[in-house]
This record gives C-alpha cells, sequence and structure tokens, in this order.
C-alpha cells in the first residue's frame, strides 16, 4: 500500500530544508522575456482561429487513465512507456496526466453532447506530460495547440485544416516548412494490408530490430515509421497501404488533394506516413522542417472517424492536427524571424518620493490611453540617482523617458525624453492635458 500524504509530508519537509528544491526534468520554467514570445504566438493564433470561426475549449490536465488506453491504443509508445500515470489516493481512480490533447477533447465533446446541434469546430492550447529523454524541441512537459472539426465527413474540412495550418506559417513568417500527405483508408483495408505486411515483414524477420519484432503482429503498421537505418530496405520494399484502398477512400484523398491544388498548397505523397496513434483513417499528413535536426516534424494529424465511438459516444467523424510550441518558437529563432517590440513605450523617471503620487496618476492616465508605462521603484526611502534611472530607463527598452522632477511639477509639467533617436531630443508636455499627448505619444511609437 501506497504512503499516506500524513506520513509522506515530514519527509518532504525534510528534504526540502536539506537542499534547495529545483523543477522537474524536462519541465521548464518559461520566463519573462520568452513567456512574451508565447503570448505573442497564441495572440497569432487566437487571431487566426477566429477567421476561421474556430471556438476555444478549455480542457483538464487530469483524465482517467482508461481514455488514453482505449483511444490512442494499448501498443502504442505513448500508452506503453510515456504516459505520467497514478492512482488517486482519495478514491482509487487510475488518472494520468494527459499525453495529447484529442482523446480528452473527444471525451468532453460526448460527455457535453456538444454535437447534439450539429458539427463543431474547436481549438485549445495547454501543457501535455510525457516521460521522454528530454532533448531539444522536445521536453516532458511540452505545450500543444490543437484545431479540431467534429461531426463533418467531408474531405472539404481535411483540406481546411491544412490550409489553416499552412495560414499559420505565413502569419507567424516561417520558411522551410513542407507538408506531407498519406491516406490510412478505412479499418478493413488497413487489415488486408496488415495481413500482407506482416507476411512480408515475416520474410525478413532477420533485419528486424528487437522493437520490430515485438511489434510484428500488435501494431506492424508502426514499423513502418522506424527510423533504424538497418530497416529501410525491408521497409521501402514493404507492401504499400496506397494501393489496399477502395474507391470510397480513394476519393476521399483525391478530393483532399484537389483542394490543396486548387489553392496552390504543395504537398507530397509519403506513403509510410502513419502518426502514432490508432485512432486515425483516411487522410493523415505532417507538416515537417529541416530546421530542427531530427525533431523535424512541427504540426501533424489526420481524419479519426472512429475515436468519439471509441471513447462512447454516438459514432462521429472527425478531424484534426495539433502543433508543438516548443518547436515552432525553435523554429522561429532558428530562421532569425523578428518578434514584437515587448519593451515599454515608455520609463518614469521620478527623482524624489514626493513625486510619486502626481507620476503615478500621470503614468495611469497614459495607460488607460493605451500606452505601455514602466515606474522606476525605488528601495527603502531613496529613489536613486538620476544618472542610475537613464541607466535603467536605457535599460529597459523604452522609446522614451518621463522625468518628473522638482521644476517640472512646480510648472505642471513633465519632460519628455526620447531614448532611441539618438540625439536625445526632450520637450516639455503639461500635465493637465495628458490625455491629449498620450495620442500624439502613441502615433510615434
Amino acid at each position: 500500500m501506497s504512503e499516506s500524504l500524513k506520513e509522506i509530508t515530514p519527509k518532504v519537509e525534510k528534504v526540502a530544508k536539506a537542499q534547495k528544491l529545483v523543477g522537474v526534468k524536462g519541465m521548464n520554467d518559461i520566463l519573462p522575456p520568452d513567456s512574451a514570445r508565447w503570448e505573442w504566438l497564441e495572440g497569432q493564433v487566437r487571431a487566426l482561429m477566429a477567421r476561421y470561426a474556430y471556438r476555444n475549449v478549455r480542457l483538464p490536465i487530469v483524465e482517467p487513465t482508461a481514455l488514453f488506453v482505449r483511444g490512442l491504443g494499448e501498443v502504442t509508445d505513448i500508452v506503453e512507456k510515456e504516459m505520467y500515470s497514478f492512482e488517486d489516493r482519495l478514491n482509487g481512480e487510475q488518472l494520468t496526466l494527459r499525453p495529447e490533447g484529442t482523446a480528452g477533447l473527444v471525451r468532453s465533446v460526448v460527455e457535453h453532447n456538444l454535437l447534439y446541434e450539429g458539427g463543431k469546430r474547436l481549438y485549445y492550447m495547454g501543457p501535455m506530460f510525457r516521460h521522454e529523454r528530454p532533448q531539444r524541441g522536445r521536453y516532458r512537459q511540452f505545450h500543444q495547440i490543437g484545431a479540431e472539426v467534429l461531426g463533418f465527413g467531408g474531405a472539404e474540412v481535411d483540406a481546411e485544416l491544412i490550409l489553416l495550418a499552412n495560414d499559420l506559417w505565413k502569419v507567424l513568417g516561417l520558411k522551410d516548412v513542407r507538408l506531407e500527405l498519406n491516406s490510412l483508408g478505412q479499418p478493413a483495408e488497413r487489415q488486408a494490408h496488415r495481413a500482407a505486411l506482416i507476411a512480408h515483414l515475416e520474410k525478413h524477420s532477420d533485419a528486424l530490430d528487437e522493437e520490430a519484432k515485438r511489434r510484428l503482429h500488435s501494431n506492424p503498421l508502426r514499423i513502418l515509421d522506424t527510423k533504424n537505418p538497418a530497416m529501410q530496405s525491408v521497409v521501402e520494399s514493404a507492401p504499400r497501404l496506397l494501393d489496399f484502398l477502395g474507391e470510397a477512400s480513394l476519393a476521399h484523398f483525391n478530393a483532399v488533394k484537389s483542394i490543396l491544388d486548387a489553392n496552390g498548397m504543395a504537398y507530397s505523397i509519403n506513403p509510410r506516413l502513419v502518426r502514432g496513434m490508432d485512432y486515425y483513417n483516411l487522410t493523415v499528413f505532417e507538416f515537417i522542417t529541416t530546421s530542427l535536426g531530427s525533431q523535424g516534424t512541427i504540426c501533424g494529424g489526420g481524419r479519426y472517424d472512429y475515436l468519439i465511438e471509441q471513447v462512447g459516444g454516438k459514432p462521429a467523424p472527425a478531424v484534426g492536427w495539433a502543433l508543438g510550441v516548443e518547436r515552432v518558437l525553435e523554429l522561429i529563432k532558428e530562421q532569425g524571424e523578428a518578434l514584437p517590440d515587448l519593451a515599454p513605450d515608455v520609463y518614469a523617471i521620478i527623482p524624489e518620493t514626493a513625486a510619486l503620487p502626481v507620476a503615478m496618476q500621470v503614468l495611469q492616465t497614459l495607460r488607460a490611453c493605451g500606452v505601455s508605462a514602466q515606474m522606476h521603484a525605488g528601495t527603502g526611502e531613496g529613489m536613486g540617482s538620476m544618472k542610475s534611472q537613464f541607466k535603467k530607463a536605457d535599460g529597459s527598452g523604452a522609446r522614451f523617458a518621463l522625468v518628473f522632477g522638482a521644476e517640472e511639477l512646480t510648472q505642471g509639467q513633465v519632460t519628455v525624453k526620447s531614448l532611441r533617436d539618438g540625439e536625445g531630443a526632450q520637450r516639455r508636455e503639461t500635465l493637465s492635458t495628458v490625455a491629449t499627448w498620450a495620442h500624439t505619444l502613441q502615433s510615434t511609437l
């Protein structure tokens, strides 16, 4: 039986007193100024989703373990090796920190009967958790943004989601991102391909590594996704799932391609593209870059028409994708794309504490007018020298310094000094007309 919380607490407190506590490996703090980059990216996503009429959902981080076992597949790497699962000490329920977003979203849609009035276009953002070796762009707590369309079975929504993702790369200014497509067909077609694939792999069993041998009869399709160079010739000569597709599956795939063609969307067909979860059927796709080394996939998804029924809902089609936020931000940094200026517009220099009430009143008015303002804060009784305050104002990246000196305040004024034009031009403004010159100031930012 596991230890109770009452038994564990003294041990934890003892460790805390003995050493400095640090974060869990692979679960990183996101601090300024990096956190501002995340906010900027999320803002771009929200604006784009609104243009496509997708609505936001916010999902729990903890879900029943059975949801992922049933939804993702028992023999997937995620379920077998990577999930953070535990038993609730209060009621014995088996719970898991979500390793991906789609299963939880489908559970929510089913639980709240969201498809009662028709299909839905939804998106989510948030942290996911997988116990794997931390590396560049891949962490134990990582973040995904996902877009999902539920209740529509047509190829047009597959294509819409792909075009949506491609528009996001344009908004973010990303280059070197290519699209790979495949179709996994329907279950009966996959079963026929599966039998042929197993027969092929059994003929070449000497070339299979231990992982492939373990998966040979449980999940042979995942063997096609191997990164083992010694197995590439066996994989390349394996039967292609595309050759087993029936008329309806091929028509769906061709319809997706025709819409992408009409929109000038470049892509390549990758018959070995299978994705990592068992719930996919028909269209699957990945957006890939060569700029991030081995972690080249920045977004992937596809159609999952049977997952809603698998988690207890009425049968309904669905399709979606998810992108890795860390990888996208890495790609932005790698390609040298300019991020927005996140510095304050103005920095308030306050020589004497007596000026604080007036200075803070002016700053509140500026903020109400849309000007971002940072106030100098002192320590103890002093505010620091003018020299040190100007140094901090310059270091803040602000365009202008506002000087609330005794002389200025006596005349009901403030000095507005430029910090970025190289000449340090300055002027006086009247305190009683803050709102007026705030709008003038904003037009120069």
